[in-house]
């Protein structure tokens, strides 16, 4: 629990510092999302690799396509219970977490689909660093990975290899990986029907 307090506290602080001071971070957060990747690449290096993407054989492509599944599913419900369009209820959540292509990309035919889908999105990689922790108490922490969709492969990858410890970061990557090569083209294959 403590993480949780230390993720919502940095959170906090942060909206804080944002409100009221004039300090601008710049790409920072890109550089150090580089480096978070490099580190992930190096405790990669370290582990079997490749070896390892082969020994999850099955699993690696089912949980991904389980994702997209239940993604839509998600999406579906939720044009329901807030009366949106089916097909832009879709596109949100085809997103899979990725908030900086899905919030540029629907806005590009729609401002208020683009500001759903950004925040949507957002919202999915915050619950994902939060609850993450809490669900692998309950799932398997393989099939938790889901939660975190796309994002698996680089900012939600750290909670997953801490909480499910260092054999996740494959299986974790492969499914982020895949669902990032997914999204660009199903958000506007959805868009167009």
């Amino acid at each position: 629990m403590s993480f949780l307090y230390f993720v919502l506290g940095s959170l906090i602080i942060g909206l804080l510092v944002g409100k009221y001071s004039s300090f601008h971070f710049g790409n920072l957060y890109e550089v150090m999302l580089y480096l978070l990747i490099f580190i992930i690449g190096v405790d990669l290096g370290k582990s079997k690799g490749i070896k390892e993407i082969r020994e999850l054989g099955k699993i690696a492509l089912l949980l991904p396509l389980a994702t997209v599944v239940g993604s839509l599913m998600g999406g579906l419900l939720a044009s329901f219970l807030l009366g949106l369009r089916i097909k832009w209820a879709l596109a949100v959540s085809a997103g899979f977490g990725w908030y900086s292509l899905t919030g540029p990309l629907l806005a590009q035919y729609s401002t208020v689909y683009g500001v759903i889908g950004f925040l949507a999105n957002l919202t999915r990689e915050i619950l994902t660093i939060l609850f993450y922790p809490i669900a692998i108490k309950k799932i398997p922490k393989e099939l938790a990975v889901s939660m975190g969709g796309a994002t698996t492969m680089d900012s939600t990858l750290p909670v997953l290899v801490k909480f499910g410890g260092s054999e996740i970061t494959i299986i974790a990557f492969v499914h982020g990986f895949i669902l990032t090569a997914i999204a660009p083209f199903l958000i506007p294959l959805i868009i167009q029907f």
